[in-house]
C-alpha cells in the first residue's frame, strides 16, 4: 500500500502536490507497540493510550491535521492533512508557546521574548522562530515528535535501549478526494480486516471509533460523557456537515463516510460478500468509484498502489512532477476510480 524505500523524502512528500498524506511506523522486529505479545507472555495494550495522548498533544502543537488513524499492535497508520494556512497566521509568539511545548526555550529566545535582546539577537530570534513556523507544518517534525516519545517510553518501561522502530516511516502522497477517501477507509478498517475487531464502532484505538463516540456523546445530554469523550480522543479535521465554507474540512459528509465504512467491512467479510451489494452509498457513485474494485482494493493484500494515491490523470501529473513516466499504481486507478 505504502511508499517503496529508496526514494528521496522531498519527492514523497511534496506540499504543492496535495496537503494529505498517508503515514505507517512499523516497530523493529519482534518489538510491540501495543497488544499482547504471546511470545513475551506481556500485554502492551496500555500503549495504545501513549499514541492517543501524545497526538492530542501534536494536533495541539504542529499545524497539521488528522484526519484518521488506527493504531495496531505493532504499527500504526496515520492521514495527515498539512495546513500551511494555519501557520502562516500565527504570531511569532504564538510559534514560540507551540514549539516549546515539545522542545526546549534557547537563552536566545527568553532574552527576545522578556525584551532584553539586543537588535542583532533579536533578528536572530526571529530567524529562528521562521525556521519553527516552517517545522509545524513538516511531517517529518511531526514523526519525529511521535516516534522518539514512543520510543523512549516503550525502552524505559521494556528496561533496554536500542532502535525500537524499523526506520523511518513511510508515506503516501494523497491526490486528490478519491485518494483521501480511500486511504481514510483503508485505515479505518484495519482492525476489522486484521480479526482484532468484528465491527468499526468496536475498533476502539481508531479515528471511525473516535468519530463514532463523539456523535454519540454529542446527542446525548450527559455533560460527563461529552467531556470524557473529548479529553481522550486526539483533535481531528471534521467533515462537512455544518463547516462554513472557509473552514478546513474533509470533502464528505459524516453520514455519508460512515455508511461507506460499514458498506465496505461487511463486503470485505468473507461470510456476508455482497449481501447488500444493491445498497452502495451514494458517495462512490458521485466520486465514480467502481464498487467491484473497490471492494478488491479494501481486502488485505489487495492495495497495489505505492507513494501516491489518487485518480489516473492525478498519477499521470505526478509522475511528470517527478521526472518520471510512471508510477506504481497507474493501473489500479484506471479500473477503480472510473474516468469520466
Amino acid at each position: 500500500m505504502l511508499a517503496a524505500m529508496g526514494y528521496a523524502r522531498k519527492s514523497l512528500i511534496c506540499l504543492a502536490e496535495t496537503p494529505y498524506y498517508h503515514v505507517i511506523a512499523r516497530c523493529v522486529r519482534r518489538a510491540w507497540l501495543c497488544g499482547y505479545d504471546t511470545y513475551a507472555g506481556k500485554n502492551y495494550s496500555h500503549r495504545k493510550h501513549w499514541v492517543r495522548q501524545r497526538l492530542r498533544t501534536l494536533g495541539e502543537t504542529f499545524s497539521i491535521d488528522l484526519c484518521a488513524y488506527a493504531i495496531m499492535s505493532n504499527h500504526y497508520h496515520l492521514v495527515l492533512r498539512v495546513n500551511r494556512e494555519c501557520a502562516a497566521q500565527l504570531s511569532n509568539e504564538a510559534v514560540v508557546q507551540r514549539w516549546t511545548r515539545l522542545f526546549g526555550r534557547p537563552p536566545l529566545i527568553m532574552r527576545w521574548q522578556d525584551g532584553t535582546a539586543n537588535t542583532a539577537e533579536r533578528a536572530l530570534a526571529e530567524k529562528l522562530i521562521e525556521c519553527w513556523r516552517n517545522r509545524l507544518v513538516d511531517i517529518s517534525w511531526y514523526m519525529r515528535a511521535l516516534n522518539e516519545h514512543l520510543a523512549r517510553r516503550a525502552n524505559a518501561e521494556d528496561e533496554c535501549s536500542g532502535r525500537f522502530w524499523e526506520g523511518r516511516f513511510k508515506s503516501q502522497a494523497l491526490l486528490d478526494e478519491a485518494g483521501l477517501l480511500t486511504a481514510m477507509v483503508y485505515v479505518d478498517l484495519n482492525p476489522v480486516r486484521a480479526g482484532v475487531a468484528a465491527t468499526p464502532e468496536e475498533s476502539e484505538f481508531t479515528s471511525i471509533y473516535a468519530r463514532i463516540q463523539q456523535h454519540t456523546a454529542h446527542q446525548s445530554t450527559s455533560k460527563a460523557s461529552k467531556r470524557r469523550v473529548q479529553s481522550e480522543a486526539p483533535p481531528m479535521l471534521g467533515f462537512r456537515n455544518g463547516h462554513l465554507p472557509q473552514h478546513p474540512a474533509l470533502p464528505m459528509r459524516l453520514d455519508d463516510y460512515l455508511q461507506l465504512v460499514d458498506w465496505t467491512g461487511r463486503m470485505t467479510r468473507s461470510d456476508k460478500r455482497g449481501v447488500i451489494a444493491d445498497c452502495l452509498p451514494p458517495i462512490l457513485l458521485r466520486l465514480r468509484i467502481d464498487p467491484d474494485a473497490w471492494n478488491t482494493t479494501m481486502r488485505v493484500g489487495g492495495n497495489r498502489f505505492g507513494r501516491a494515491l489518487g485518480r489516473w490523470e492525478r498519477l499521470r501529473s505526478h509522475a511528470r512532477q517527478l521526472g518520471q513516466s510512471w508510477v506504481r499504481g497507474l493501473q489500479v486507478a484506471r479500473r477503480l476510480y472510473c474516468r469520466s
